[in-house]
């Protein structure tokens, strides 16, 4: 990371440890600290390398330095260094470390042939059996003499096809092409790995370079590139620059000419040579394991051709294999989804012919349909959204066992990424979640089973800050939805770090027990809602609850104190509603059902910290209630009126009024036609963030959309339907 200022070089490191991880392998940062060379540095070590980097005090380690920074540390002198290309690949070779990504490797400079000007990279390549992955050396370097060089020092060189047909260039680090052919193209990370385990098996001690290209959406245009360049290396040779001196330079007038292009190209690159990289070490593992046998399960991991009801090794349930692009699913994201992943079963009782009772009958077997799919409540959400066009990253907990891969193979076919999932160690009795779902002849639930232990775990048991965060800052989401699967501490650390970057938070309560986790104080963390939380500094902007989950969450506030609060009655009482003939107006907009419940009357006394409640009453239809901000425009437009039901004062500042409107639902189906009720709600909440983030500006302007989304759910089986996807909010 020596090219990336501190602190950028730490958020980036780390990033790249979370894109191995992601990606089924685990990362080994590679440094000296204190004059000890370390394989794996940990997070504290990485910040003291880098920050010394920064002030100049770490040296720049070769092949050559190694015993001199080393022998120093012996000798009572204590400094840092980053290691080059060969640096590493002396140190990983030791630790029995197969494949290297990098960034760029170095070669022979322009008029090498006089100045003999060679980076000891090219000669470690002829010397030490690591395959080194990059995006070629970089592109102010002489490429024809710098692959020459490697030829003279058998060094196997491809380039990986990307997806192109035949001959391809040896990329140009900033861009994808540089005029010359590569010596061999690679088809894709399995090809990579075989070759790699082939040597190893020959008398041959040379290492291996394979050429990934920039991605093609950061590739700068050649003739660009080569203009920035050729003025670059004129102002080098003008200023002096020579030796090691050289390179920082050339690039700091690289980055100054391509007005800042050359480093989004570079943080594109490295990113995608550590995804390549990672992707080919878990191939050859896989390889390792079968003894060199090739077969489907050890092709790539971006085929997703991974069979649930296949054999799987004890090593392949440590891999985390994720979709083609998931580089691209670490840039911006519209929505972040942090919840269950579950293994779903639903087994839905068929009664013998001519029996008339719909139920099935308890302490004995019961004839059923049975299906299996992916579930959870945070994976209906994401796959819902997804569905509707948004994009979307995933964040949720499975354990090292079979259902974990299975999960994470249904998850790569359906086209989510799994480079937010988190992988936890059967030492943590971590068991992937599994939800049993007994339903009579209507359909209708009768009981459920659900094992969410892996979801109750503390926070100290989870990477959240240099997993989940890193991932949320690097992707810098519209919205956070979080469902309430989550322990009290973890589900109010998901809603903090979402406000600390800005998102907006949508809370799933899931369950009438769980719906209280939002006012739940823990051990580890505050309430996710408390008394400070109060508009305009709520925590949660929008909740689903069902009737009875409002209920709850409302008894919750209650018993917590939050309707006693400062805040609290601040907002109640700028709302301007007046209690004569309150009922009377409330049953107008609504029902007489739904005011004898007294579910208007709870969601506007949970207005002043969740200011938009969305209220799913099944047959009933949704209830949307909403505190205004003064200058709305529903406050003052006619078609808005009927569902106004107050107004503040025109001087208050912080609210404008209260919206409550209730709609019908989009369908009644008949029995018959109701094939699964599991994942309705969720796909409605989906819809309504999905809508949001692409530019809805009222709630109320996606919800017949999220109906009719639900209701095609409802007559689905398994979870979500794919048949939304041909619904769009314009």
């Amino acid at each position: 990371m020596a090219r990336f200022p501190y602190p950028e070089s730490v958020a980036l490191a780390s990033l790249l440890e979370t894109v191995v991880r992601a990606n089924g392998g685990i990362p080994a940062t590679i440094g000296i600290l204190n004059g000890v060379a370390k394989v794996g540095l940990s997070a504290e070590e990485l910040i003291e390398l880098a920050s010394t980097a920064e002030s100049k005090n770490a040296l720049k380690v070769s092949r050559r330095d190694l015993g001199y920074i080393c022998g120093l540390g012996l000798a009572g002198k204590r400094v840092h260094g980053g290691t080059t290309v060969s640096g590493t690949m002396i140190l990983a070779h030791l630790a029995g470390v197969r494949v290297f990504g990098t960034g760029g490797l170095g070669g022979v400079h322009r008029g090498g042939e006089n100045s003999m000007d060679i980076s000891a990279d090219l000669t470690e390549l002829g010397r030490t059996p690591v395959a080194v992955v990059s995006s070629g050396c970089k592109s102010f370097l002489d490429i024809p003499r710098t692959l020459e060089y490697l030829e003279t020092e058998g060094v196997c060189v491809g380039t990986f096809a990307d997806g192109r047909a035949g001959q391809v260039d040896f990329p140009a680090f900033f861009t994808r092409d540089s005029g010359i052919k590569s010596p061999k193209v690679i088809q894709d990370e399995a090809e990579a790995a075989a070759i790699i385990y082939a040597q190893s098996k020959l008398p041959v001690s040379s290492g291996m370079h394979f050429a990934n290209p920039v991605p093609v959406e950061q590739s700068i245009p050649k003739q660009e590139m080569d203009e920035i360049i050729e003025e670059a290396i004129r102002l080098a040779e003008v200023e002096g620059r020579q030796g090691s001196d050289n390179t920082p330079f050339v690039l700091s007038k690289i980055k100054q000419l391509s007005g800042g292009k050359s480093v989004v190209a570079n943080r594109a690159l490295v990113e995608a040579n550590v995804q390549r990289a990672t992707r080919v070490a878990v191939e050859l593992a896989n390889l390792e394991q079968s003894n060199g046998t090739l077969n489907e399960r050890h092709m790539p991991a971006i085929s997703g051709d991974v069979r649930a009801d296949q054999a799987t090794s004890e090593t392949e349930l440590k891999l985390n294999p994720t979709t083609e692009g998931s580089i691209e699913a670490l840039d911006k994201v519209d929505v972040l989804v942090a919840g269950s992943l579950a293994v779903d079963f639903s087994c839905d009782y068929a009664p013998p012919a001519g029996e008339q009772d719909i139920k099935p009958i308890s302490d004995t077997s019961n004839p059923a349909n049975i299906r299996q799919s992916l579930g959870g409540v945070g994976h209906n959400v994401a796959i819902a959204t997804k569905y509707l066009g948004s994009s979307v990253l995933f964040c949720s907990l499975v354990g090292d066992d079979l259902s974990g891969r299975a999960a994470l193979s249904a998850l790569q076919k359906e086209g989510l990424s799994t480079a937010g999932v988190q992988i936890l160690p059967a030492s943590n009795d971590a068991r992937t979640a599994q939800y049993v779902a007994v339903n009579d002849a209507r359909k209708d639930l009768v009981v459920a089973m659900a094992d969410m232990g892996i979801m109750e775990l503390p926070g100290k048991n989870l990477d959240f800050g240099n997993f989940w965060e890193t991932l949320l800052s690097r992707t810098k989401p519209q919205w956070v939805i979080v469902d309430a699967n989550w322990s009290p501490g973890v589900l109010s650390n998901w809603v903090s770090v979402a406000k600390k970057h800005g998102a907006r938070v949508a809370f799933e309560p899931v369950s009438n027990a769980k719906s209280r986790r939002l006012f739940s104080r823990s051990a580890e963390a505050n309430a996710a809602i408390s008394p400070s939380t109060s508009v305009p500094n709520h925590a949660i902007s929008l909740a689903t609850p069902n009737q009875f989950e409002l209920t709850t969450m409302y008894m919750a506030a209650r018993e917590s104190g939050l309707l006693d609060s400062d805040g609290w009655w601040r907002i109640i009482d700028a709302m301007g509603m007046s209690s004569a003939g309150a009922r009377e107006r409330l049953v107008a907009m609504t029902s007489n059902h739904l005011v004898d419940q007294g579910i208007p009357q709870q969601s506007i006394q949970l207005l002043p910290y969740i200011p938009c409640l969305i209220t799913k009453l099944g047959s009933q239809g949704v209830l949307v209630t909403q505190l205004l901000r003064p200058g709305d425009p529903r406050l003052t437009s006619p078609d808005s009126a009927p569902y106004i039901l107050s107004r503040a004062a025109i001087t208050d500042e912080l609210i404008g009024g209260v919206y409550l409107r209730l709609f019908p639902p989009a369908a009644v189906l008949p029995d018959e036609e109701i094939v699964s009720v599991n994942g309705a709600g969720d796909t409605l909440l989906g819809a309504v963030i999905s809508g949001l983030a692409k530019g809805a500006k009222n709630v109320e302007d996606v919800i017949p959309l999220a109906q009719e989304a639900s209701l095609r759910t409802l007559k689905s089986p398994g979870g979500v339907s794919s048949d939304i996807a041909s619904l769009r909010y314009v």
